[in-house]
């Protein structure tokens, strides 16, 4: 019996990083808000490696973090080692990567859910979409509760009808032993989603006291934290450590001689998978004049004797497996606590969504995350908390809010996803962004904090905060301009450092501009600010200052690609109906329904010429209306 059971304005189907980000953004927004999850276990749950952030993956949370969103503010609260990573590389491809208290880290997302103002949560599974006219009303739910709603977020993660494979062995159940929605598929298949089957996997977990630690190369973390979010300046040094080791000569004839019986190369596996975290049964293929592979054993967390064995995801049987991680050195005596497995799942292809991640066709239907064919935690915390404005946007009759790729890393992720699809589970890379030196870690506040506020998310005192940050930048960068070393002064520091000496002298702001020279060196020559300044505002000045030129072109380039993106196009523009257009070009144009020139240009089969028609049919539209033509 289905019964009435509440009304909403958003319901978030599902709770991991996708949902806690999109129920937060909307209920911080003023919405009432409903989050339903299988398993209230799972709230933010780590099901594959216990850690945030990463090359690229940083950037991503760092601008979740500016936008008033969570992960990075729970990533300082639950770090057990921090790390930045690619150091010796240029400021574009710093990413900062901290190893978290996965339990720690779900307890404190739960706890932060369960507090937050105008959010439920509650544990059930929905069964069904309630729409009429191609608009979402609803949902029904495993129990027969039925929710009314304004809008709907799918943020289903990999439960869709997910199957778990080891070797021969399959069978229909969630990560971690969790349970799998089941009828969900189908509801959504009768909306006219087009859906699709992809894999993952995730390496065992081994018992920490069975692990010989001696024969492994230790792993430590910075000494000195920089914390994720950027509402803090400072945090205690937290470093539990983690080991690297190999493979062997041995693991692989292991992996080779039972080929066979791997999930994946049995054929029983329907799905794709990620080629960028490839099996250690497909490193061992397609790498096989390597002698051995990198493997990272990692803390689960302070009150749990799990370690995570990075690196080694598998389909292979339970007892291959154990042969297989004890011919490692360091793990010959290792007990296995929960093996390794693949899993796959369904999605949707995300070409049918708009940049808001709303889907096409069903109006107020949002989606999010794994749902939306990407992989790890803070692609779905980006694509969450934008699921969640927007949806918040739609209620209160506001126009959605989209960043494009020049603005962030958010923005690169949503238009590949929208504009051209994926065949495989999508990782976010710094490769991806073509305006990667503008778009760092350490200036995602600079870039978006304004606009997190302006939609409601970003609090008065943060925004306070944000203010003198760049207020601090600018005096600072200012008065680097005007105070200046003779050659007496920064000679000595350059010869001792093997760099050519100045003859005349040159403002600290030119100094800093040297390769060799940094802001610790001028303060060390007591040329620093008597402001008492943070180290975020000392590291942003240096930055800004020596990639100026670069940063400079960038932005021009930055300004050519807008030029693009600002001219519109209708949602509902019939492309078959252009002339000039090749068939091609208007099929591709038809299913995606682009918002611009620029988005327009970047789908697959569209061609410079017929971006040329599309530009003469704008003006042609304008002069018609009597509008000015740029």
């Amino acid at each position: 019996m289905k019964f009435n059971a509440g009304n909403y304005d958003v319901i978030v189907i599902g709770a991991g990083h996708a949902g806690c980000e999109a129920a937060l953004a909307s209920a911080r927004m003023g919405c009432k808000t409903l989050v339903l999850t299988m398993s209230l276990d799972a709230i933010a749950l780590m099901p594959c490696n216990p850690s945030i952030g990463g090359t690229g993956k940083s950037q991503l949370v760092r601008e979740v973090d500016a936008l008033g969103g969570e992960m990075a503010v729970n990533a300082d609260k639950t770090f057990i080692q921090s790390k930045m990573l690619n150091t010796a590389k240029g400021a574009a491809v710093h990413s900062l990567r901290v190893q978290t208290d996965k339990y720690k880290y779900h307890k404190e997302m739960k706890n932060t859910l369960e507090n937050q103002p105008n959010l439920d949560l509650i544990m059930d599974e929905i069964v069904e979409i309630i729409s009429e006219d191609n608009v979402v009303k609803g949902v029904v739910t495993k129990l027969g509760a039925v929710y009314h709603s304004k809008a709907v977020i799918l943020a289903t993660g990999v439960y869709l009808r997910s199957k778990i494979y080891m070797g021969e062995v399959n069978f229909n159940e969630g990560p971690n032993g969790l349970g799998y929605a089941k009828d969900l598929t189908q509801s959504l298949e009768k909306l006219g989603l087009r859906m699709r089957r992809f894999k993952t996997g995730t390496p065992a977990r081994v018992h920490r006291d069975s692990v010989d630690i001696n024969k492994m190369e230790i792993q430590e973390g910075d000494i000195k934290v920089t914390p994720f979010s950027f509402i803090n300046e400072e945090l205690e040094t937290r470093n539990e450590p983690c080991y690297l080791t190999r493979t062997t000569l041995k693991t692989h004839e292991i992996i080779m001689s039972n080929l066979n019986r791997s999930a994946m190369y049995r054929g029983d596996m329907e799905s794709v998978g990620p080629r960028y975290c490839p099996s250690i049964e497909d490193k061992v293929v397609r790498f096989n004049e390597k002698p051995s592979h990198q493997i990272f054993i990692e803390p689960e967390g302070l009150d749990t004797k799990e370690m995570y064995i990075q690196g080694v995801s598998t389909s292979l049987p339970y007892e291959v497996q154990l042969e297989m991680y004890r011919s490692v050195p360091g793990l010959e005596n290792c007990k296995i606590m929960r093996p390794a497995y693949a899993i796959e799942y369904d999605c949707i292809d995300p070409t049918q969504l708009k940049p808001s991640l709303e889907i096409k066709g069903v109006h107020n239907l949002f989606s999010a995350g794994q749902f939306n064919g990407t992989s790890g935690y803070a692609e779905a915390a980006a694509q969450g908390i934008i699921a969640g404005i927007n949806a918040a946007l739609r209620v209160q009759g506001k126009e959605p809010f989209i960043l494009d790729r020049s603005e962030a890393y958010i923005g690169v992720l949503i238009d590949d996803l929208v504009t051209k699809g994926t065949k495989e589970p999508y990782r976010i890379m710094t490769s991806r962004s073509e305006y990667r030196l503008y778009l760092r870690q350490d200036n995602a506040d600079l870039r978006l904090t304004e606009k997190g506020y302006e939609i409601g998310l970003v609090t008065e005192e943060r925004y306070e905060k944000f203010k003198k940050k760049k207020e601090d930048i600018e005096n600072e960068i200012q008065r680097l301009k005007e105070e200046r070393l003779s050659p007496k002064e920064l000679n000595p520091i350059l010869e001792s450092l093997g760099a050519s000496p100045i003859n005349v002298g040159i403002s600290l702001h030119d100094a800093l501009k040297r390769p060799e020279i940094n802001y610790k060196i001028i303060e060390d020559l007591g040329k620093g600010s008597d402001k008492n300044l943070s180290d975020s505002v000392k590291q942003q000045c240096e930055v800004m200052i020596k990639y100026e030129g670069y940063i400079d072109k960038q932005l021009k380039q930055i300004e050519q690609f807008k030029k693009l993106e600002n001219k519109k196009l209708s949602e509902d523009l019939d492309y078959s109906k252009i002339d000039g257009l090749r068939l091609e070009a208007r099929q591709k144009l038809n299913e995606i329904k682009p918002i611009s020139i620029g988005q327009a240009s970047r789908i697959s089969g569209v061609s410079p010429a017929d971006i040329s028609v599309l530009l003469i049919y704008l003006e042609q539209v304008k002069r018609n209306r009597g509008e000015s033509v740029e």
